[in-house]
């Protein structure tokens, strides 16, 4: 179970309130980096990826919320904070750029977006029937966050979305990782379906990423 206390990276242990407290330091820096730069028009393409990430972000962070009530397992404790952050960050280039935040007044579980809902509800159906299961929903939603995220930054010039883009892409990097030890731990047998297997593959046995 996700106790009083979860184990940082290198071995050390850290209250979930340092954890908090480090999180919302880390979302502050790339607030002040986002806001150096000149909020100019946005391409319909950039818009609407960031416009889809801060709900992609949302259906991690819920679905994890949901997998950590039903099974105890750390890295679902942890890592909704860590999407948590996620959205936070995206959330401060939408209010950079005076864009409507899709995600607002939203319950957790919630989307305006037909197909997001049923994504949403698809993964945590899934998660629910076996802790093996709920393993590789974590690897499918690490996945498809990559892979949208490395699309974002092909369709985008922008400094600060790049900046957020690749920060929130090594957090992901660093989720699957997780999971993959935990896949490995219970034996499970899982093919990447939004990244190369092979991509896959080089991420899990890569080192650790630190985040600004």
């Amino acid at each position: 179970m996700f106790e009083d206390a979860i184990m940082g990276h290198g071995g050390n242990r850290f209250s979930p309130e340092a954890f908090t407290a480090h999180r919302a330091a880390h979302v502050g820096q790339m607030r002040a980096q986002i806001a150096l730069f000149e909020p100019s028009g946005l391409t319909d393409a950039e818009r609407e990826d960031l416009l889809l990430m801060r709900e992609e972000e949302k259906i991690a962070r819920d679905v994890y919320v949901s997998l950590y009530k039903r099974w105890g397992v750390r890295p679902f404790a942890n890592i909704s904070g860590s999407e948590q952050a996620h959205m936070d960050m995206i959330l401060a280039l939408l209010e950079h750029y005076d864009l409507p935040d899709p995600a607002h007044d939203l319950k957790p579980g919630e989307f305006h977006d037909p197909s997001l809902q049923k994504l949403h509800d698809d993964l945590v159906e899934k998660g629910l029937r076996s802790l093996e299961d709920s393993i590789k929903v974590g690897l499918l939603v690490e996945e498809l966050d990559i892979a949208d995220l490395q699309k974002a930054q092909t369709r985008t010039v922008r400094p600060e979305n790049r900046a957020v883009y690749a920060e929130l892409e090594r957090g992901s990097r660093n989720h699957l990782r997780a999971f993959h030890r935990w896949k490995l731990r219970l034996g499970i047998d899982y093919r990447a379906v939004h990244l190369p297997q092979a991509e896959l593959e080089r991420i899990a046995a890569s080192a650790h990423e630190s985040c600004s």
